[in-house]
């Protein structure tokens, strides 16, 4: 991967212009204080007030008047329109990890199509963060530690076989994929949940007030 800017040092947050609110965008920033936008979503940063780093796009939904507004040496044009601006954004950012938020709620297609880009870019690692879920790709092995009770979701978005521990209801060598086995509302019983798969494909969904150790987890991951 060649990058047109200079990497980031510490996290990001990724602004979407789906279903977000200040309060999640300030929550985002200590813990992500890159601020960086997709296209249009660069708005909501200039009516917050807050200062980008960047703004990533093929900039069809960024406004002449928000253009005008931002300094031209911060804005990444991608002019290709056979990948949304997610996407861009995820395979254009160099940082340890980015934090997505405005991705999920308001609009299912567009959901959905970030959920893609999460397995398309696998080898990137990041956490969309919703008003109420989180939602990752998980890498071949992962530990992550969660208070026994915690709702545990497993969706594959591809054919793969999974293994797990600390679940209620076991995966161990079991198959799984989208148009077959699923592992939906599952439950934390142990304090460390080990997960290990055959190939790339997974995600993981989970309450937001586990986005703590997600971040913790994918950190440490390999």
């Amino acid at each position: 991967m060649t990058y047109v800017f200079p990497p980031f040092t510490d996290k990001v947050t990724l602004l979407g212009g789906g279903e977000l609110t200040q309060a999640t965008v300030s929550q985002m920033l200590t813990l992500a204080p890159n601020l960086v936008a997709a296209d249009g979503a660069a708005h909501w940063a200039i009516e917050m007030g807050l200062p980008l780093a960047r703004v990533i796009g093929d900039m069809d939904s960024l406004s002449a008047p928000d253009r005008a507004a931002l300094p031209a040496a911060i804005i990444q044009e991608i002019r290709e329109q056979d990948s949304t601006d997610f996407d861009k954004a995820l395979r254009s950012i160099d940082a340890p990890m980015i934090l997505g938020v405005g991705f999920m709620g308001r609009r299912l297609d567009h959901e959905l199509a970030a959920f893609s880009s999460l397995v398309r870019q696998a080898d990137r690692k990041c956490i969309l963060v919703g008003e109420h879920d989180i939602c990752f790709h998980v890498p071949e092995k992962l530990e992550i530690h969660l208070t026994p009770g915690t709702r545990f979701s497993l969706f594959p978005m591809a054919g793969l076989t999974a293994h797990a521990r600390g679940l209620k209801w076991p995966v161990d060598n079991m198959n799984m994929s989208p148009w077959g086995r699923v592992g939906t509302s599952n439950e934390v019983v142990s304090p460390r949940v080990t997960l290990r798969f055959d190939r790339p494909g997974m995600l993981v969904i989970l309450a937001r007030s586990a986005l703590k150790p997600a971040i913790r987890a994918l950190e440490s991951a390999v």
